[in-house]
């Protein structure tokens, strides 16, 4: 029998192999179905920890409905991709529940009771160009009376996807919310226009006690407060104003029985200032600290420095004329500034604060103190009244002599501790005293103004509903906080993973040092105006003030100001074009090398390939 062609056998393979490829496809489709890889730096498509735990500690059912028009999302690519992420994460999460987590997805169409459905549920309908309505929502809910909602996944919380889908599955699964007493002079809970715009309907809370709110049972206490309600759970003290003994004492006792205390202080609130000409007799303090309890807890504060740092400095716009420059008490602290080993900062990117204090450990102190987020080492400690007076940057900058000294901004405390009044209560409280706790639980950081919206996130209105966009870590600060003060870490490194941030250091180090030089040539110009204009003067007063006709030694020396004058301004331009050259180099570098560089070293290695090949083949012929 003859042997079958070459060509047929090569035929037959590449039928066989790609019957194989698709019957492989099929059957891991059918068994494999949450497999993938990620190869991003931060795991962002890979389930957390805290979501898995979550998912498997589920003891009642839960139902997740996923709404998503695909008809009339077809025509927007952007829509369409991000759906088929929702649906894919969504597939994980029930099939790691082991059936806990019973997912639907409807397709509301026009006119349809799945559209009546949608609107009940509280999805919210988006019109297109077409006039059509896509609804993209998620509800869910779980067999008691609990009922959470994404109205619409907003494009600019997609980095925010796991933790948005884990934290309302986590409401779900809980039937009674932690609970969070709330101590402050600001108006966390009503927003920047306080009770009067409360009133008015127009009011909106601070974007964290917003995300605080809806995860936890929170209460504002009432300034004149003499105990902490009953079930608190965490207290959390902003802004405290001056407090009478009685107050004290109820926050010494409520830490020593093994209450849970997060503490933001202030030696300079830009955030209270800022509200200090809505109502002089609402105002709330510029400055705040809680010196009888910080002594007993080992934590020393001086209200009156802040700290000003040339290395993590932020940089703003001063006026539309001038370039950004340095401002070096607006700090922004990135993942070199935050402790490895805490939970609360383990995963944090970048934190914006202003003005912010320094902690320390007193010498007396029983507890421990542990540093969770700092200054870089160039800063120093200025006078709250220098920086109060004269805020220009560029002063600012020249009176800052770094110490070597990484400053401490927030701190955990643990340990012993004794109470904060050692002679007893005061005498209109009644009860038996705590003098004494082996274990106390306190976080604390010198800094209000982490509140401050602008300053991490943006709040924007979409078709009636308030989406918050972070692009700091400020939140995930103060959550972290309370949900390890709490005993729970599951939310914790969901947080951070929307706002890695990776900022150009390089070009931000050739701004500032170029920047610094046309600071200091700056200031050899004024000197020299100061001088000169001195001179004049002294000239001036020697003509006996007649206002005569000026001498050719004023001439001179007016000539002289003048090419000073010219050639300082033109040093000025020089440093200002050797900064955009420094930089505009690198970027030519960094292009060159992505565009050019590695095409060219494959080309390379292509060519020696081929030509090692032909050398063997040539070398193989001979033999």
């Amino acid at each position: 029998m003859n042997p079958l062609p070459r060509r047929l056998y090569a035929l037959a393979a590449i039928v066989l192999a790609a019957v194989i490829f698709v019957g492989l496809n099929i059957a891991l489709d059918a068994s494999v179905t949450t497999a993938r890889l990620d190869l991003t730096e931060n795991g962002r498509f890979t389930l957390s920890p805290g979501t898995i735990h979550i998912i498997q500690s589920l003891k009642e059912p839960v139902t997740l409905k996923f709404y998503y028009s695909k008809q009339a999302a077809a025509d927007y690519a952007q829509t369409r991709a991000y759906a088929s992420r929702v649906r894919d994460l969504l597939g994980e999460y029930a099939a790691l529940s082991h059936g806990k987590i019973v997912l639907e997805e409807i397709d509301p169409q026009p006119y349809t009771p799945a559209e009546d459905q949608a609107t009940a549920d509280g999805v919210t309908g988006v019109p297109t160009d077409s006039g059509d309505t896509v609804y993209f929502g998620l509800v869910g809910a779980n067999r008691i009376d609990g009922k959470e909602a994404i109205p619409y996944f907003s494009p600019e919380r997609e980095g925010l996807l796991e933790y948005d889908l884990t934290s309302l599955v986590y409401r779900l699964s809980t039937a009674k919310k932690p609970k969070i007493a709330v101590l402050s002079t600001l108006p966390l809970d009503t927003g920047p226009g306080g009770a009067q715009a409360m009133m008015q309907g127009r009011s909106r809370p601070f974007a964290i006690y917003q995300e605080l709110a809806q995860t936890y049972d929170t209460q504002m206490l009432d300034p004149g407060f003499t105990s902490i309600p009953e079930g608190t759970d965490v207290l959390m003290i902003v802004q405290p104003g001056n407090l009478n003994d009685a107050q004290n004492y109820a926050i010494d006792q409520f830490v020593l029985k093994g209450g849970h205390v997060l503490a933001f202080v202030d030696p300079m609130s830009e955030l209270a200032q800022s509200m200090s000409g809505q109502d002089p007799s609402m105002s709330p303090p510029a400055f705040s600290s809680l010196p009888r309890l910080f002594q007993a807890w080992g934590i020393g504060f001086n209200v009156g420095k802040v700290i000003g740092d040339l290395g993590l400095a932020q940089r703003v716009q001063l006026s539309q004329a001038g370039g950004p420059v340095s401002y070096p008490i607006w700090l922004r602290l990135s993942r070199d500034q935050f402790s490895d080993n805490d939970p609360i900062t383990a995963n944090l990117q970048i934190v914006n604060l202003a003005s912010a204090g320094a902690l320390m450990k007193r010498k007396d102190a029983t507890t421990h103190f542990e540093s969770l987020m700092g200054s870089s080492n160039q800063a120093a400690l200025l006078d709250v009244e220098q920086v109060r007076l004269n805020p220009n940057p560029e002063d600012l900058l020249t009176v800052i002599q770094p110490t070597g000294q990484q400053y401490i901004i927030a701190a955990r405390i643990t340990g012993p501790a004794k109470t904060a009044f050692p002679d007893g209560p005061p005498a209109s409280v009644g009860g038996k005293q705590v003098k004494s706790a082996k274990n106390i639980g306190v976080v604390v950081m010198a800094d209000t103004d982490i509140f401050d919206d602008r300053f991490w996130v943006r709040v924007e209105n979409m078709f009636g509903k308030q989406v918050a966009a972070p692009f700091a870590n400020n939140d995930a600060f103060v959550v972290n906080a309370v949900e390890n003060l709490m005993g729970s870490s599951d939310l914790i490194s969901l947080r951070t993973r929307a706002t890695n941030d990776r900022p150009f250091t390089v070009v931000r180090d050739l701004q500032a040092n170029a920047e610094k030089q046309f600071q200091q040539q700056e200031d050899a110009l004024k000197a020299r105006l100061t001088d000169t204009q001195q001179k004049l003067r002294d000239l001036q007063q020697g003509q006996g003030g007649t206002g005569a006709t000026l001498t050719p030694q004023q001439q001179q020396t007016i000539e002289r100001f003048k090419h000073d004058l010219t050639e300082t301004r033109a040093e000025l331009r020089d440093v200002q074009h050797n900064l955009r050259k420094d930089i505009d180099a690198l970027g030519a570098l960094l292009a060159f090398v992505n565009i050019a560089l590695v095409p060219l070293l494959v080309a390379a290695f292509a060519v020696g390939l081929a030509w090692l090949r032909r050398r063997r083949r040539a070398r193989a012929v001979h033999l």
